[in-house]
């Protein structure tokens, strides 16, 4: 057997879903972080899709892309944005890309002779998959490991089957099992009750798994008293039942788990020795937090405002911008639909900026050019993502540019000016799995505008999640008409950032820089946005 230096970490969940396995991974990699570990983490999604590029919001929530360009789920935003883990393709395995591997291996011969089996084909397939972290060049001392879904479904079993087997092959020093469970308060009794965690402690125990240690979610912390019960019906040392407490501020869960004596009992039980630990960044940023006092009012225009998680990356960028200026950020979500039958000014007055966030189809596409429209007429501040910048566009063209019909292409109106358009390379395609242009790409900035004003550097790269562009055709009556492309590709061709002069702050980018923002490091343009907000004109 090949030495290992890595140890593992597998955070699974019961009772129910939506507890915060996520969040919880994420935090557990902050207090390792906090204490000089070297650390990687990767999600386990359960569900038959390659990616989550194809699914609805509403579905799914946000789909969080990597620099390399892989579209993944938003734990994976939680884990960037809480350590300095570098997150990749291989940090998201679902059984889509697993079951499309085995069938291709099958088919290709790998198998010859084999009946091809969960056991053991795509349980191998699993824990290569989860191994292969190892292999990466800047190798982590710990990898923790979230398995997506609910202890109990069936969708999971095989990854659940997966991490028995690590644990199986590598003991319990270098791989252990944490339990995220619930902890309900039931007011009528006035107690809190453990059955529920009981069980789900039982449903791991029927395939194999015994948790090392019990995240118990709840609203309350934990008395001394039911941790020992806890402890004694689901076979744990009393140390080992944590207090996941509900927090107002997602940033206090480490120090939470660090009160709680999480990273001890991890660190002794994997038998590793570090530093004494340094949360003061943490600490930080929750008291800045609580001692933020004037308020700011972002009115965020889209089209999924009812499923919060749609837009997850944005609201925690426009919360790491706020802590950073120093104001109370309150964002009011307005349907776009609703702005094609009520006036801007009845909707967006109580606003100080306005953000109009990325998305697909054109429901809802007047909406957001009223409200742009609406931005640039009153010198409110405005910050357009993706599809923002393409409505900034069109907004532009209608009413600076005298282009009355100017669309995109991707509406269903009809149009001889669509001044947005599919990139050339995107018109080839008859597929729509991870298709779009997605990744990193660089961007040159001019040195003259509010964006390099930003960045404070003419060069730059940001995560991408489009298929159309501003049509190149456009480009000398747009800047003659007085918008700025104060961004582009370096080759030129492709429009990466837009602003207007005459006005407080205007500015959108083709990019995603939600994805780029952290608690203690607010993207710069995120940041000169709220800044402009706040300030009266």
């Amino acid at each position: 057997m090949r030495k290992r230096l890595t140890k593992y970490i597998f955070v699974t969940g019961g009772v129910m879903s939506s507890l915060g396995k996520g969040l919880a991974s994420a935090s557990i990699g902050a207090l390792l972080e906090a204490r000089g570990i070297k650390i990687s983490l990767q999600k386990l999604d359960p569900y038959i899709n390659v990616d989550p590029g194809t699914m609805n919001p509403y579905q799914h929530g946000e789909v969080y892309v990597t620099d390399d360009g892989a579209e993944t789920d938003l734990d994976l935003g939680h884990y960037e944005r809480f350590t300095d883990a570098v997150i990749s393709q291989a940090n998201n395995i679902t059984t889509g890309t697993v079951y499309n591997e085995v069938i291709s291996s099958e088919r290709r011969g790998d198998y010859l002779g084999e009946t091809v089996q969960v056991i053991p084909h795509i349980t191998d397939e699993i824990i290569k998959r989860i191994y292969a972290i190892e292999q990466q060049e800047d190798k982590p001392d710990v990898s923790i490991v979230e398995v997506g879904g609910t202890v109990g479904d069936i969708e999971s079993l095989p990854f659940l089957e997966s991490i028995r087997q690590i644990r199986s092959q590598l003991g319990r020093e270098n791989a252990i099992f944490i339990h995220l469970t619930y902890v309900p308060y039931l007011s009528a009794a006035g107690e809190l009750k453990t059955k529920p965690t009981q069980h789900s402690v039982k449903d791991l125990l029927q395939i194999g798994i015994q948790p090392d240690i019990l995240l118990c979610r709840t609203d309350r912390f934990l008395s001394n008293d039911l941790k020992k019960k806890i402890a004694l019906f689901c076979n744990l040392n009393v140390e080992s039942v944590i207090t996941a407490k509900d927090v107002d501020i997602i940033y206090e869960v480490p120090i939470i788990f660090h009160k709680e004596g999480l990273d001890d009992i991890i660190l002794e039980t994997l038998k590793i020795w570090t530093k004494e630990p340094d949360f003061s960044k943490w600490e930080n940023v929750v008291a800045k937090t609580r001692r933020l006092k004037h308020e700011v009012s972002i009115g965020v225009v889209g089209k999924y405002i009812e499923h919060k998680d749609a837009y997850k990356s944005l609201h925690e960028a426009l919360g790491h911008a706020s802590i950073d200026n120093n104001v109370k950020l309150t964002i009011k979500y307005i349907d776009s639909e609703d702005l094609e039958k009520e006036s801007p000014k009845k909707l967006l007055a109580s606003c100080d900026g306005i953000l109009v966030p990325g998305g697909f189809g054109d429901r809802g596409f007047e909406g957001k050019i009223s409200a742009i429209g609406y931005a640039r007429e009153n010198n409110i501040p405005f910050f357009g993502i993706c599809l923002g910048l393409q409505m900034a566009v069109i907004e532009y063209a209608r009413n600076v540019c005298d282009i009355p019909d100017a669309a995109t292409i991707e509406s269903k109106k009809k149009s001889k000016n669509y001044v947005i358009d599919l990139m050339p390379e995107q018109k080839k395609l008859d597929t729509k799995g991870a298709t779009m242009r997605l990744g990193q790409y660089p961007c040159e900035i001019k040195k003259s505008s509010k964006v390099f004003q930003s960045y404070k550097k003419a060069k730059i790269s940001e995560r991408h999640r489009h298929r159309y562009e501003v049509n190149p055709d456009y480009h000398d009556v747009l800047s003659s008409g007085g918008m700025i492309f104060s961004g582009m590709s370096p080759d030129g061709t492709l429009v990466e950032t837009i602003e207007i002069k005459k006005h407080k702050w205007f500015v959108a980018c083709q990019f995603h820089p939600e994805f780029k923002s952290k608690p203690f490091r607010a993207h710069p343009l995120f940041r000169d946005f709220i800044k402009a907000s706040s300030k009266k004109a």
